[in-house]
């Protein structure tokens, strides 16, 4: 069998990424993965009414283009809508967070939003906050239970703050490695400022991530999967990490390790298109034509208007050519799972 060969490889992970490019290659993202208006709908099974009700509302921007990071503000929105929490809280709890964090960007996407009572809270790593007021709130554990007390000047509020400025420069270095590689700056100069960057937030696991793309890039295999490792110690449910990992494995030739970690970013992020677009084209150099089929048309029901989409349709017009087999039982399908 002709196989052709197109890896699709996205290997970037950016807390704060590059604005997408809207032309009809994949846009880059956070992720790796790009979401249409419809696919935002059919993958949290809401209309399309309900999502221009929600930007009506100001809960979240326009957007022609999806990244991750939105659909996971979605889900947050979609959830505390069915816990009966109002939209004018949800827009005011937002605005505050996103203003109360303006110099630490890179912590609006890793704030978890939840329901105690009739309020909303805030939570970072271990601190918790009130996000209309502002006020820090830590979680004691005593023997009569769980209770919140506002955060005084204290020597535990000291190390938080801290923590913090050690956040901020993180997330500064960050930013000047991104920067460097936009620039096209000597390789080794993203990998120092990557690796301070790590050295000031060691459980950043999209820095990880990006490192471990640098180094894959290179072809230093072992430094990108030392990379992507780190970063699944900190997430092991963290689908890019799998993800990318299985490229690297597949870059190899080692296809079963490969196949392991695709599927176990699939496992978490079902809908995760570019890994049903790598995985079919796994499956279809090993001759397993039902399962290559099997993922192409999953790959085109997330993504059916970009180029790659294309490709995906034109492999899955071969290998369907070569599967229907028309005999005196009328027409079967040839191949195994």
């Amino acid at each position: 069998m002709n196989i052709a060969c197109y890896h699709r490889l996205v290997l970037r992970d950016d807390s704060r990424p590059p604005s997408s490019d809207t032309s009809t290659a994949a846009p880059e993202r956070d992720d790796g993965v790009c979401y249409s208006r419809l696919h935002v709908c059919r993958l949290l099974q809401i209309s399309g009414r309900q999502l221009k009700a929600w930007e009506r509302q100001q809960l979240i921007p326009e957007l022609e283009q999806y990244r991750f990071r939105d659909i996971l503000l979605l889900r947050t929105i979609s959830r505390l809508r069915d816990e009966n929490v109002s939209s004018q809280l949800l827009r005011r709890t937002l605005a505050a967070i996103r203003k109360r964090l303006s110099d630490i960007p890179q912590l609006v996407d890793e704030t978890r939003l939840f329901k105690e009572g009739k309020a909303l809270r805030v939570q970072f790593g271990k601190l918790k906050m009130e996000p209309l007021s502002g006020q820090l709130l830590f979680d004691f554990q005593e023997a009569g239970g769980s209770k919140l007390f506002q955060l005084v000047r204290s020597e535990k509020q000291s190390e938080r703050s801290t923590e913090l400025r050690r956040k901020i420069e993180a997330d500064q270095w960050f930013e000047r490695a991104l920067s460097l590689e936009q620039k096209g700056a000597p390789v080794q100069e993203v990998i120092d400022a990557y690796q301070k960057s790590i050295e000031l937030d060691p459980r950043a696991s999209g820095t990880l991530v990006n490192l471990g793309t640098v180094f894959f890039n290179g072809h230093a295999w072992a430094d990108a999967e030392e990379q992507y490792r780190r970063a699944l110690a900190i997430d092991p449910n963290y689908p890019l990490a799998h993800f990318n990992l299985g490229n690297l494995y597949d870059e190899q030739g080692d296809a079963a390790l490969a196949l392991n970690h695709y599927r176990l970013a699939l496992k978490q992020f079902p809908n995760y298109a570019d890994v049903h677009y790598n995985i079919a084209l796994l499956y279809q150099s090993q001759g397993d034509v039902m399962s290559a089929v099997r993922h192409w048309k999953a790959y085109l029901r997330l993504d059916s208007a970009s180029s790659w989409s294309q490709i995906a349709r034109r492999e899955l017009g071969k290998l369907e050519a070569l599967t229907v087999v028309t005999g005196n039982r009328g027409i079967r399908v040839a191949g195994k799972e």
